[in-house]
C-alpha cells in the first residue's frame, strides 16, 4: 500500500525515513570497530617471547664487562602510561622521565681477565633500570631506576658487586640521562626536580583568545614535526616540567645545589672538575619548531655555580635553510676539549650556515680557554660542513667534514695546540663507498672519564676498526694506522664461515681483543682473541633463542638490474626445503630504498652471509614458519647520476629492481612469481604502496607507519631536500596516493596511533585509506593504540603478526592464478 501523508506529522515522520536511509546508505561496508587484541600462530608468537641477550657495557679501563639483561616486551597497560607531548619531547608527567622507556632488569658483573661472573646484589624489586655509566675509576656504575612516580639514582659498587639508591633525589630525566660522573670518581652531577616545583598549571577555564602567527617575508621553512607547542597553556606545562636544578651528590648521597633552576638541556663538567658547561632553554618558544630550535644560552660556570662567563645567547633558529648542507648561525657543537684541562672548543658557519652561499671556508674551529676571558682563538678552517673531533694531545688531534650534496668526506689531522701549523688531509672519499671505508680510530677513556685516541706510542700509531665491505660481503678488521705517513697496516681480518667484530683493545699494544663472534647458527657471544696466537677465549655462551629455528636456509644472492646495477639480497628458506622436492612457494619481499649519486657505489656488496640468522617479529623473517620463501633487504637503490637527483627517475628504479629480485629468486625455483607479497616499514611502506600502485609485480603488499601524500611533507623527505615548490612534479609522481585509483592489489596499513616521527603523520594512512576505499579496492587499516613509530607493547606486536600472517594466507598464499591486466596504466613491467 503506498504511504500517503495526510497531515504534517506524516511530512515529519517520512522525512525521518528518508534521512535514516540516506545515513544507512551512507555507512562504509566495514564501519570503524575496536578489534580485540589477536594472537598469530603459536609458532609465530613464540619468536615475541624469545630471550633476548644482555646489554654489554665495558669498563674504562677494560677490566670488565658489565652485562645488563633484557625483559621481555612491555605489555599495552605499561605502554599505555601517561605521555605529555611539548616542543617534539614525549615524556611521563608522573616520573618526570621517559615515555616508553626501554628498562633493563637484572645486571652481572663479568671479570674479562679470567671470566669469573659475579651477579650484582642489592638492585630494586622490580627492577627497571637505565643509563648505567661506569665511573672513570670504574669503581662505580651509576644507574637510573624508575618507579611508579620518580626517576631515582643508583650506584653500584663494583667491588662488593652490590647496588644501592643514592639519597632521596628525584632525577629530571626528559632530556636524556640526567647525571654525569664528576672527573675524580668521587661523585656526579645531577639534574633533578626543583624541591620548591609545586603542582602543574591548571589549565585555563577559557582561552584569552585565538592563537596567531605572522611571517612577514622571512624564509622560515621547515620540515614536518610531530608534538610542537600549540598554546600559552603548552609553554607553561613545559616551563613546569623540563625546569630542573643542577645538584652535584657525593657517592654517600650529600647534595648541594648549583646556580639557580632553568630549563638545561645539558651540564657537563670540564676535564679538571672547577667549571661546568651549562646550556639552557629559554623563550620564546616557537609552535612550528621543537625545543631543540628554541633560544639557547650557554655559559660556564664555576664549581659553585656562578656564572663566569656567557660563551652565546643563540636565537630561535628558525632560518635555517632546508638543505642537508645547512646549519645554523653562531656557535654550534660546544665542547670541552678532552685533552686540556678546561678549554672550549666549537665551531660556527662562515657562510651563515647556507650552502648556496659561495665560501672557500664555510666551517671554522675556535677555542676559548680557562679562565675564560678575551676573545676566542680561531683555529681550523674546513671547505666544508664540521663532522666531529676526536681529541688526542696538544700535537694530535683528528677533524672530519662532509659535503651530503656529492656524499664527499674527509678526515684531518692537527695540532691543537699549534694553530699556525696547516692540518693535513688523511682520508678522502665519498661516504657511499663502502669498499674504501678506512674504519673507525678506536679511543680509550682517561683517568678523568674523557675520552681520547688510543694509541700505544704517544700518538704516533692508531687504530682502525671497520665493517670491511667487500665483494665477498662485510669482514671486519684491526689495522694499524702510521700517523707520520698515513700507511696502514692490517693486523686482523674476520675470516669465513664466522663473522667477527671487535668491541675493544684490552691492552694499547693489541695483543687481546674482545670481539663477538655468531655464525648463521649461532648466536653472537663474547671471546677475547690472542692475536699473536689466534687463540679464542669464550666469555659467555647465551643460546639460539629459536631452537626450533636452527634450520633456517640463508644465502647471499646477486642478481643485476635491467640497467646493469648490481644487486644482492638475503635469501631465507625454511628449514628442510627442497625446491626440487617441494616447488615455488610464497615470497615475501621486504625492502628499504636508498638514495646514492653512483652506480658502482649501489652495487656494492652489502651484509655478511656469516651473520646469525635472528628470527624476530619486527621483521619479515617470522613468515619461514609458514612455509614462505623471504628475501630480506634487497638493494632497492635510487641512484642519481650525470647532474640529475636520484628521485628524478624514483618509480622507474623502484619497479626495475622489484622485478630484478622477483625474477632472480623465480629463477632459482624457490619462488611463485604469481605469489609474491612486498613489505616495509617507514620508507619501506613508502616504497611498498607506490609499488602497488605502478606496477603489477605483487599480490599484496604490508605497509607499516609509511607516508603516502608528498604534499604533507612539502619541505622534503628522507633524501629529498628540494622542496614540493621547486620539484612539484616529482612529489606529485612520488606519492602514491594520487595513484590510488592504481592500487589493485590487497593493501595493508598498520600504523601507530602516536607516531613520532617527522613526516609520517597517522592520518598519512588514515588519507591513502579512504582514498583506495573510496575507489573500491582492497584495503585494510590497522590503527594500534598508544604506539609510536616503532611499535612496544606485547600485544600490539601479536596483533601485527595476526594481521601480516592472516592477510598474507587469504591474498597471497591461497591466491589464485593471476589474471591479465588490462589497464594500460597497469600493465606488469617487462613481464
Amino acid at each position: 500500500m503506498l504511504f500517503q501523508p495526510s497531515s504534517p506529522c506524516r511530512w515529519r515522520l517520512l522525512g525521518r525515513l528518508c534521512l535514516a536511509a540516506w545515513l544507512l546508505g551512507s555507512l562504509p561496508t566495514a564501519a570503524p570497530a575496536q578489534t580485540p587484541y589477536r594472537t598469530p600462530p603459536k609458532a609465530i608468537a613464540d619468536l615475541v617471547d624469545a630471550p633476548l641477550p644482555p646489554v654489554a657495557l665495558t669498563s674504562p679501563r677494560r677490566t670488565w664487562l658489565l652485562l645488563a639483561d633484557r625483559p621481555a616486551l612491555p605489555p599495552i597497560a605499561e605502554v599505555a602510561q601517561p605521555e605529555l607531548r611539548l616542543g617534539g619531547i614525549r615524556f611521563n608527567p608522573r616520573t618526570t622521565g621517559p615515555s616508553q622507556p626501554a628498562y633493563l632488569t637484572g645486571l652481572t658483573l663479568l671479570r674479562l681477565g679470567d671470566g669469573t661472573k659475579r651477579p650484582v646484589t642489592g638492585l630494586p624489586s622490580p627492577a627497571r633500570l637505565g643509563d648505567l655509566s661506569w665511573s672513570p675509576d670504574e669503581r662505580s656504575v651509576a644507574f637510573t631506576h624508575t618507579t611508579s612516580d620518580r626517576v631515582e639514582l643508583w650506584l653500584l659498587d663494583v667491588e662488593k658487586a652490590a647496588a644501592r639508591r643514592v639519597g632521596n633525589l628525584q632525577l629530571n630525566a626528559i632530556f636524556g640521562r640526567p647525571f654525569v660522573w664528576l672527573p675524580n670518581s668521587q661523585g656526579l652531577l645531577c639534574r633533578t626536580v626543583p624541591p620548591k616545583r609545586g603542582t602543574p598549571p591548571a589549565p585555563p577555564a577559557a582561552p584569552d583568545g585565538p592563537i596567531v602567527q605572522e611571517n612577514r617575508g622571512r624564509a622560515t621553512a621547515a620540515r614536518t614535526f610531530q608534538d610542537l607547542l600549540r598554546n600559552p597553556y603548552d609553554e607553561a606545562l613545559f616551563d613546569y616540567y623540563l625546569t630542573a636544578q643542577l645538584v652535584q651528590v657525593g657517592l654517600n648521597g650529600q647534595a648541594r645545589n648549583l646556580g639557580e633552576p632553568a630549563l638545561f638541556q645539558s651540564a657537563l663538567p670540564s676535564p679538571n672538575g672547577q667549571y661546568v658547561l651549562a646550556q639552557m632553554l629559554h623563550r620564546p618558544y616557537s609552535y612550528t619548531l621543537p625545543a631543540a630550535y628554541f633560544p639557547l644560552r650557554i655559559e660556564v660556570w664555576d664549581s659553585s655555580g656562578k656564572v663566569v662567563r656567557e660563551i652565546a645567547d643563540l636565537p630561535l633558529r628558525d632560518d635555517i635553510p632546508t638543505s642537508f648542507d645547512a646549519t645554523a648561525k653562531g656557535p654550534r657543537g660546544i665542547q670541552w676539549r678532552s685533552d686540556a684541562p678546561a678549554t672550549l672548543a666549537w665551531v660556527e658557519a662562515q657562510d651563515g650556515g647556507n650552502p648556496a652561499v659561495a665560501a672557500d671556508i664555510r666551517d671554522r674551529l675556535f677555542f676559548l680557554a680557562a679562565p675564560f676571558s678575551g676573545e676566542p682563538t680561531p683555529s681550523v678552517g674546513f671547505a666544508y660542513r664540521f663532522g666531529g673531533i676526536q681529541w688526542g694531545t696538544g700535537q694530535l688531534a683528528l677533524a672530519y667534514e662532509s659535503w651530503r650534496k656529492t656524499r664527499l668526506r674527509r678526515t684531518w689531522r692537527f695540532q691543537p695546540d699549534a694553530p699556525d701549523v696547516a692540518p693535513t688531509l688523511i682520508h678522502e672519499r665519498s661516504s657511499e663507498d663502502r669498499y674504501a671505508d678506512p674504519g673507525n680510530v678506536l679511543t680509550q677513556a682517561a683517568a678523568d672519564g674523557t675520552v681520547r685516541l688510543l694509541s700505544p706510542d704517544n700518538g704516533k700509531t692508531l687504530y682502525l676498526v671497520g665493517e670491511g665491505a667487500s665483494p665477498e660481503g662485510d669482514r671486519p678488521f684491526l689495522d694499524r694506522f702510521e700517523v707520520s705517513t698515513g700507511q696502514t697496516t692490517r693486523l686482523w681480518r674476520s675470516e669465513a664461515p664466522y663473522y667477527e667484530s671487535p668491541v675493544a683493545l684490552l691492552d694499547p699494544e693489541a695483543k687481546r681483543v674482545l670481539l663477538t663472534r655468531e655464525s648463521p647458527t649461532e648466536p653472537p657471544n663474547y671471546f677475547i682473541r690472542d692475536m699473536a696466537t689466534g687463540k679464542l677465549t669464550a666469555l659467555t655462551d647465551f643460546p639460539h633463542p629459536t631452537p626450533q629455528l636452527v634450520g633456517i636456509q640463508k644465502e647471499q644472492i646477486r642478481y643485476k638490474r635491467a640497467d646493469g646495477v648490481d644487486l644482492t639480497g638475503t635469501l631465507y628458506l625454511p628449514p628442510g626445503y627442497d625446491p626440487k622436492r617441494d616447488g615455488p612457494l610464497p615470497l615475501m619481499l621486504w625492502a628499504y630504498p636508498q638514495e646514492f649519486v653512483s652506480a658502482a657505489a649501489a652495487g656494492q656488496v652489502q651484509g655478511s652471509p656469516y651473520r646469525f640468522t635472528r628470527v624476530s617479529y619486527w621483521g619479515p623473517l617470522f613468515l619461514l614458519t609458514q612455509g614462505y620463501a623471504v628475501l630480506d633487504d634487497p638493494s632497492f637503490p635510487i641512484i642519481g647520476e650525470g647532474g640529475r637527483e636520484p628521485n628524478d627517475t624514483y618509480i622507474e628504479q623502484l619497479v626495475a629492481s622489484a622485478k630484478a629480485a622477483i625474477d632472480e629468486c623465480a629463477r632459482r625455483g624457490v619462488a611463485d612469481p604469481n605469489r609474491v607479497a612486498v613489505g616495509g616499514h617507514s620508507y619501506g611502506a613508502f616504497m611498498t604502496a607506490n609499488l602497488l600502485a605502478h606496477s603489477r609485480l605483487f599480490r599484496a603488499g604490508i605497509a607499516r607507519s609509511g607516508a603516502y601524500n608528498r604534499t604533507l611533507t612539502p619541505f622534503g623527505f628522507q633524501a629529498e631536500e628540494r622542496t614540493y615548490w621547486q620539484a612539484r612534479e616529482i612529489y606529485q609522481r612520488m606519492s602514491p596516493f594520487n595513484y590510488a585509483d592504481q592500487i589493485r592489489s590487497p593493501l595493508l596499513l598498520i600504523h601507530g596511533e602516536a607516531d613520532d616521527n617527522s613526516g609520517t603523520f597517522p592520518i598519512q594512512s588514515e588519507r591513502l585509506f579512504q582514498a583506495v576505499k573510496g575507489l573500491g579496492g582492497t584495503v585494510r587499516l590497522v590503527m594500534l593504540p598508544h604506539e609510536r613509530h616503532g611499535y612496544r607493547a606485547r600485544e600490539s606486536i601479536l596483533h601485527m603478526l595476526w594481521e601480516t600472517h592472516t592477510w598474507l594466507e587469504e591474498h597471497v598464499k591461497q591466491a589464485k592464478p593471476l589474471e591479465a591486466e588490462t589497464s594500460p596504466g597497469n600493465a606488469q613491467p617487462g613481464r
